[in-house]
Formats: C-alpha cells, sequence, structure tokens
C-alpha cells in the first residue's frame, strides 16, 4: 500500500485512507456512518461493521481515496484509478 494512505486497522479488515484523492462524495459517510464518522478521532473504525459491508461500501468509491485489505485475504479492493 502506498505511504501516503493512513492505515486504519480492525480485527477483520483493514481500511486505508488517501486524503488527496478524496473528493469528498460522502458516500462513506452516509453509506455507514458507525464506521467512517467525521466527528470522531479516528475518523474510521473498521470494527464497526462487518468486513463484507466495508468492503463492499469502499468498492463503490469513486475516487479510490479508501482501499481495504481483508485479514481472511479474499480480496484487497478498490482497484478503482481515479488519480
Amino acid at each position: 500500500m502506498n505511504e501516503e494512505f493512513k492505515k486504519y486497522e480492525g480485527k477483520d479488515i483493514d481500511v486505508f485512507f488517501h486524503s488527496g484523492r478524496c473528493i469528498h462524495s460522502a458516500n462513506c459517510v452516509r453509506g455507514l456512518p458507525g464506521v467512517f464518522n467525521v466527528k470522531k478521532k479516528p475518523w474510521i473504525n473498521a470494527d464497526e461493521e462487518t468486513a463484507d459491508k466495508i468492503a463492499d461500501l469502499i468498492d463503490k468509491c469513486p475516487s479510490g481515496a479508501l482501499q481495504y485489505i481483508r485479514k481472511d485475504n479474499t480480496k484487497r479492493g478498490n482497484n478503482n484509478d481515479y488519480n
């Protein structure tokens, strides 16, 4: 994972965020507000929802600012090459 991504570690999935790629569509905060909450620190809590739901939402990130690695090694995602 590129060093410009910040890692948010969870029990079943690690979420990575690249602030320079984010286009602020807010799909994440609207889709899973328990996981993506800009009013909390850290703003991403990967243990607030299932790995499947988090992965599904991240796969829809239009900019590729969010990516993940599942701890069960079933999938790595978001391969969106926005930038």
